[in-house]
């Protein structure tokens, strides 16, 4: 288990920042799955800023974003949501016309169903009813219009989630049945004459029976991903065995893990924080129980933390005389 910057953070709705400015605030209530009310002392939070970094009961909206894609798409939604709004509200409006409305065509004369034998003939065009050059413009044009609105800001998206900028940290994610391993690729740990593989460990979800006062059931890890704020983070991903999907809503991440297949996506993480997802591709019987947590902390807090991970893991492959030397291969001090 991973020691060293993976301090607990009690409630998720508050942001990390917060626990920094600590002021008047009374003892609130949490309630957890699973657990026991239990009551948390926060007298000392003076920012009223909070964040919903993780899925709740009942949510309707977006995870608070915490990445330039999430917010991206959190305005792309907004955006699109404008024009479904109006389209509702047209449509709804001219149906009602139509129902509830006793409005006659201008030039319309009603006439007899019957002609002068006696026999039904009804002489009147439907044409006389729905013909209109205006309105049949006015309905192929509009749409056109909307779509295009929407087609460059999406495409604009699409093309900044692709964008790959000069990453300064890459890890690797490989998706097994049903946990997840990480492999930081720019890290070296080794003495002078040899070297061990890069910094690597495995994720498994915590059971409810050995979670702490605060954490998530079902999204709580022994090891969460550690990475810097506002640095540009690679994330390589793969499957060992089935499909899997590594997928944290915050971020604005989502993406395959193909065995045989690498993929890759960037991050941009801007404020610190504990961001929780879940694998989103069914992947087995217990494809429930694999979730993702990263911890976003400053650029000091993260080296601090892996040379704390290299000395432990020197430390456990040979014993204390192992000195943890890490090597810097893609520039992670850069911002």
């Amino acid at each position: 288990m991973l020691h060293g910057a993976t301090h607990r953070k009690g409630l998720h709705i508050f942001n990390n920042n917060a626990k920094q400015d600590l002021l008047k605030m009374n003892t609130i209530l949490f309630l957890c799955d699973g657990l026991k009310a239990t009551s948390f002392n926060l007298s000392l939070i003076s920012n009223p800023l909070t964040y919903c970094d993780a899925a709740e009961p009942w949510a309707l909206y977006f995870q608070d974003s915490a990445s330039p894609v999430m917010e991206g798409i959190v305005h792309l939604h907004d955006h699109i949501s404008y024009y479904v709004i109006l389209v509702i509200v047209s449509v709804s409006w001219m149906l009602a016309v139509l129902l509830l409305s006793s409005y006659i065509p201008k030039g319309y004369k009603a006439k007899s169903p019957y002609n002068t034998n006696g026999e039904y003939e009804l002489k009147t065009s439907l044409k006389d009813l729905s013909h209109g050059s205006l309105i049949e413009v006015i309905w192929t044009v509009s749409p056109a219009i909307i779509l295009i609105l929407i087609a460059f800001p999406s495409f604009k998206l699409l093309y900044l989630m692709d964008e790959m900028i000069e990453p300064s940290i890459t890890i690797k994610a490989v998706g097994h049945q049903w946990y997840w391993t990480y492999e930081y690729t720019d890290t070296l740990m080794g003495n002078s004459g040899e070297k061990t593989p890069h910094l690597n460990f495995e994720s498994y979800m915590v059971p409810t029976d050995s979670l702490e006062a605060g954490d998530l059931r079902l999204l709580e890890v022994d090891n969460r991903v550690v990475l810097p704020v506002d640095t540009m983070v690679r994330v390589i991903v793969t499957g060992a065995d089935v499909i899997h999907s590594w997928a944290v809503p915050s971020l604005g991440v989502k993406i395959d893990a193909i065995p045989g297949r690498l993929n890759q996506t960037s991050l941009d993480i801007n404020r610190e924080g504990i961001y929780y997802g879940q694998c989103s591709e069914l992947c087995g019987v217990n494809h429930g129980f694999m979730p993702i947590a990263v911890e976003g902390v400053t650029l000091e807090a993260y080296i601090s933390w892996l040379l704390e991970q290299s000395e432990m893991t020197l430390n456990t492959v040979a014993p204390a005389s192992v000195a943890a030397a890490t090597i810097f291969r893609a520039g992670a001090t850069k911002k």
